[in-house]
């Protein structure tokens, strides 16, 4: 048998000590690596929940108008729109990003509670006090956040002519160019103005209801909203010089009168000169 050089005998003895070494070295990296996953991970729910609408909308004890309405949704709502705004199919659509704006315009405007399904919700006496209304609009904005009517004045006067060209550009064509509403398509129409108050028009403006468009800020700014609103208001009590303004429907009816009157003026001379002759 022959011994182990001097090189050998060196080398040995350090192999398991440099394995255990390099297994170590493993391990470390891996659970580094595992750790630096988990604070990463951990970061994301964090910011997520933080920045994310749920989150804030179930950050603290909820107000006492927010209790008040899910007392009311529960009692007249969650039968066609569902436990959690779902909504449900056959009865009501989903309320989840709608936000306290639509809230408002349906419900002050009696449009809901529907007592009936149909192309179109009927503009009715509302069923529920402002205050109410507020409460349930404040239950659906805590339970999934959506546009809100900004308080204060909500008008413009500054601006009111930018306001009768923004109306007559983006409005008009529904609502007649004087706000008195006018007919649509499949058995729908679009509802006059004339007892809209400022807060239900800029809900219009901010929700959209039935086949009425979305107009969110980068479309028209709250301050020429305002502007419109100014417009509307004031033509509301502008009075009509020369007569009556056959509801302001445009020439289309004055045309119509004129040609009755007249043609039935023309016959009944006719008629009176035939007899005397």
């Amino acid at each position: 048998m022959t011994k182990p050089t001097a090189s050998e005998a060196d080398e040995k003895p350090g192999q398991p000590a440099q394995q255990a070494g390099t297994a170590w070295s493993r391990l470390r990296r891996r659970t580094s690596g595992a750790l630096a996953l988990g604070l990463a991970l951990g970061a994301v729910g964090i910011g997520y929940a933080a920045l994310s609408p749920t989150g804030r909308a179930n950050a603290g004890a909820p107000s006492a108008d927010v209790l008040a309405g899910q007392q009311l949704y529960q009692t007249a709502c969650i039968t066609c729109h569902g436990r959690n705004l779902q909504g449900v199919p056959g009865r009501g659509p989903s309320l989840l990003g709608t936000g306290e704006a639509a809230v408002y315009f349906q419900v002050t405007t009696g449009r809901m509670p529907a007592t009936m399904q149909g192309a179109q919700s009927a503009e009715k006496p509302p069923r529920y006090t402002e205050e109410q209304v507020r409460q349930l609009a404040a239950y659906v904005q805590a339970l999934s956040p959506g546009p809100q009517v900004p308080g204060g004045n909500l008008r413009n006067d500054a601006g009111m002519a930018k306001g009768g060209e923004l109306f007559r550009l983006n409005c008009a064509q529904c609502h007649n160019f004087a706000g008195k509403g006018g007919a649509l398509s499949s058995g729908k129409h679009a509802p006059g103005l004339e007892n809209a108050t400022d807060e239900v028009i800029y809900a219009a403006m901010l929700t959209g209801p039935e086949n009425m468009p979305v107009f969110g800020d980068n479309q028209i700014s709250p301050e020429e909203k305002r502007a419109i609103i100014s417009y509307l208001q004031t033509l509301k009590t502008s009075k009509d010089p020369g007569g009556h303004g056959l509801g302001r429907l445009g020439p289309v009816p004055e045309g119509i009168v004129i040609w009755v009157v007249g043609v039935g003026l023309v016959v009944f001379a006719a008629m009176w000169i035939g007899a005397k002759s």
